[in-house]
């Protein structure tokens, strides 16, 4: 499974590293949504948009967004964050706007950087670029 974050959110990078620290069984592979390989698998699995207000997750060759990448996300990671998943049965009409508010509001309420996220030795496997 691969997730694309945007590199230059600290809230994205922050979720990031939340990830990796509960992906126990490394699962996941993490890509930026402005990277030439992010771009470039995204276009192969025709999402090709210039959107970065998303977290976009590829699992099984099919291509999630918003609340649903996030709680297919927390299905995969340690508990408790796996029993977020029960808020999949609310509609995605329910979920998004609430995902969607958040992340218009980022970069205001937790800061952007000018580069993308530089992975630790430890963790830079798990990176796609």
């Amino acid at each position: 499974m691969i997730v694309f974050f945007d590199g230059v959110c600290n809230l994205c990078e922050a979720s990031v590293k939340f990830i990796i620290k509960r992906d126990n069984y490394k699962k996941f592979n993490f890509v930026s949504l402005q990277s030439v390989t992010g771009k470039k698998i995204l276009k192969k699995h025709h999402y090709d948009k210039e959107q970065f207000d998303t977290f976009v997750l590829l699992k099984n060759e099919k291509i999630y967004t918003k609340s649903t990448a996030a709680l297919l996300i927390s299905k995969e990671l340690n508990v408790p964050i796996k029993l977020l998943y029960v808020f999949i049965v609310l509609p995605k009409f329910i979920r998004d706007p609430v995902y969607l508010f958040v992340s218009k509001n980022r970069y205001k309420w937790f800061g952007k950087k000018e580069s993308c996220l530089i992975p630790t030795p430890e963790i830079k496997s798990r990176f796609l670029e």
